[in-house]
């Protein structure tokens, strides 16, 4: 199953997908179960709710058709990102593979929806795509005994374009990533959240396109720290809430590489992660 948010930016309403009994995939409506996809609804075992109201019929089909879809979580209290976890993209950008997980933040109104329009911050000269597998926390972590353990503590996965600014991220940062990777939208998530018990999260495909033309294409095999690695070692520093999202890193494949112009005003991009959907923006000029 699939779940969602559709409806326009501030009044988005929750549902899934889920295939009926003829085989056809259909959207049902969350509503009577909670009135957004929130942390709260994930701590409160929402999901075994969810499905229970699938197997049972109590759920009303939604009619989804032309509606914008919007981030499949609602607002987190925190976005944390990982970065150089795939050793190929760290060597594209002149970096070793690092022996423990980078990190840095990201504020939690950077979410946008997987087809919102994206936009050029304000003096870019390179803004760059990074397509990401999400973790999405389903109860509060902190001090996790093991990396077992992390792994419950995930309530599911999406797709995610970790979009970014070098020249804010890198040369105007005093040594923190983040100046260059929190501008309006810049965190466009799903379209969908799936289940953890539904995904093979360390063996997934993950692919790109800017204007049609491939950029990165990997798996999540490559990954040098898993997402239950880095739910673990995350919760030694910080407690994670439930609702909260860990962005796992990019592949090889960026702008930042040198191979690739970065993205200016009309061009546009899309990204696609196996079983977890594909989005699409198209960027115009802040």
């Amino acid at each position: 199953m699939k779940l969602l948010r559709y409806g326009p930016i501030g009044s988005e309403r929750p549902a899934v997908l889920a295939v009926d009994r003829d085989g056809n995939e259909q959207a049902y409506d969350l509503s009577s179960l909670t009135p957004d996809i929130t942390g709260e609804f994930l701590a409160a075992d929402g999901i075994a709710a969810v499905r229970k109201g699938l197997e049972t019929g109590s759920l009303p089909r939604a009619d989804i058709g032309g509606e914008r879809i919007g981030a499949p979580i609602a607002r987190p209290s925190a976005i944390i990102c990982v970065g150089m976890n795939y050793a190929a993209h760290a060597a594209e950008s002149g970096s070793t593979p690092p022996d423990t997980p980078i990190i840095f933040l990201k504020t939690p109104n950077t979410l946008a929806g997987p087809d919102d329009d994206a936009f050029i911050p304000r003096g870019s000269t390179r803004t760059d795509w990074e397509v990401e597998l999400g973790v999405v926390i389903g109860k509060r972590a902190g001090y996790l005994d093991s990396v077992e353990q992390a792994a419950e503590h995930i309530a599911g996965y999406l797709a995610a374009n970790d979009l970014s600014e070098r020249t804010f991220q890198l040369d105007d940062s005093g040594g923190q990533w983040s100046k260059g990777k929190c501008a309006p939208g810049f965190s466009p998530l799903g379209p969908w959240l799936v289940p953890a018990a539904e995904v093979e999260a360390e063996n997934l495909r993950l692919r790109s396109w800017v204007n049609g033309e491939a950029r990165q294409d990997s798996s999540t095999a490559d990954m040098i720290f898993t997402p239950a690695f880095l739910v673990h070692h995350l919760s030694q520093y910080l407690t994670l809430e439930a609702g909260d999202l860990v962005l796992t890193g990019t592949p090889q494949g960026v702008a930042l590489s040198g191979r690739y112009p970065y993205l200016t005003a009309g061009d546009v991009v899309e990204i696609e992660i196996e079983g977890l959907g594909r989005q699409r923006q198209v960027f115009s000029q802040a």
